[in-house]
């Protein structure tokens, strides 16, 4: 009882500080989400002056279930047929960017002295943008349905899909420096087999599924099955090995298909904004002055 106190008490800490920080930034006219790190910042373990949570851990836990609903949602706002609207224009656009902000990174390791490795890291960092920060601002200032969101939010999706092949890499390499590669090429291929019949079961089976039983889900009933399919989605992807958040947004592009797609995005969005204020208000604990020192 006592372990529930505590969670209970870190929880009413993490939502006052959010609903506080939403109506003064909202008042400013600033990004809810700035708020939300700082509000985070404040409130972290390296701020003794204020109250402090208890069980950072438990954060971290509510955080990644932010990150799952994030990108469920961002799925099902940007699936397939949207991604393949701006799909020639994405791949480029990510693929630049992403090789300039490697190359930039690998420099800047080199300049500072590190290891190639270190310097490769480095680049892979820099070279990933954050899906859910652009899309809570998108959200904000009412963007999501103008051109050029469609394809910075497409351009973000195809840079999130190739990072995660660039984790591959970068651990292979790590991991050994003398390996011929087998093993890396063999768990790129494994994710490419992976999504492509995740993709094709979903996509002909998830619609049907929904179509033939839409007579029987009421609110309720639709909710605990999307969240059945996401979580479930969710627990494959990451038994695998492969990303968590990558799971939930295949999972948003699959339902994102379906004749729910849009009543499914009206039920999820309370969940999204709760565990999406949770996470960023938890990626401000994290901020650490003495390491920015």
């Amino acid at each position: 009882m006592p372990h529930l106190n505590v969670f209970i008490a870190d929880l009413a800490l993490i939502t006052a500080v959010a609903a506080i920080v939403t109506l003064l930034f909202s008042k400013l006219k600033l990004p809810v989400v700035l708020g939300y790190i700082i509000a985070g910042f404040l409130i972290s373990p390296n701020v003794q002056w204020l109250p402090t949570v208890v069980e950072v851990q438990n954060i971290e836990t509510w955080a990644n279930i932010g990150i799952v609903f994030l990108l469920f949602a961002l799925g099902l706002e940007f699936g397939f047929r949207k991604i393949a609207k701006v799909g020639v224009s994405a791949v480029i656009t990510a693929m630049t960017v992403m090789s300039f902000m490697i190359l930039v990174g690998y420099f800047i390791g080199i300049l500072l002295g590190w290891s190639r490795i270190d310097c490769l890291f480095l680049g892979g960092m820099l070279s990933i943008s954050s899906t859910m920060v652009i899309k809570k601002i998108t959200d904000a200032y009412k963007l999501g349905s103008k051109k050029h969101s469609i394809l910075v939010m497409g351009t973000l999706v195809i840079e999130d899909i190739f990072a995660v092949f660039l984790m591959i890499l970068l651990t292979a390499l790590a991991v050994s420096k003398d390996s011929s590669g087998t093993d890396m090429l063999f768990q790129i291929g494994s994710l490419v087999l992976f999504l492509v019949f995740w993709l094709a079961v979903g996509i002909y089976l998830i619609p049907s599924l929904l179509k033939n039983t839409q007579r029987y889900l009421n609110d309720e009933s639709l909710l605990i099955l999307t969240l059945a399919i996401c979580f479930g989605m969710v627990m494959i992807f990451s038994y695998m090995g492969f990303s968590e958040a990558l799971g939930a947004f295949i999972a948003g592009s699959i339902l994102a298909g379906t004749v729910t797609a849009e009543k499914i995005d009206k039920l999820i969005q309370p969940l999204k904004d709760l565990f999406g204020a949770i996470f960023f208000v938890s990626v401000g604990m994290l901020v650490s002055p003495s390491i920015l020192m």
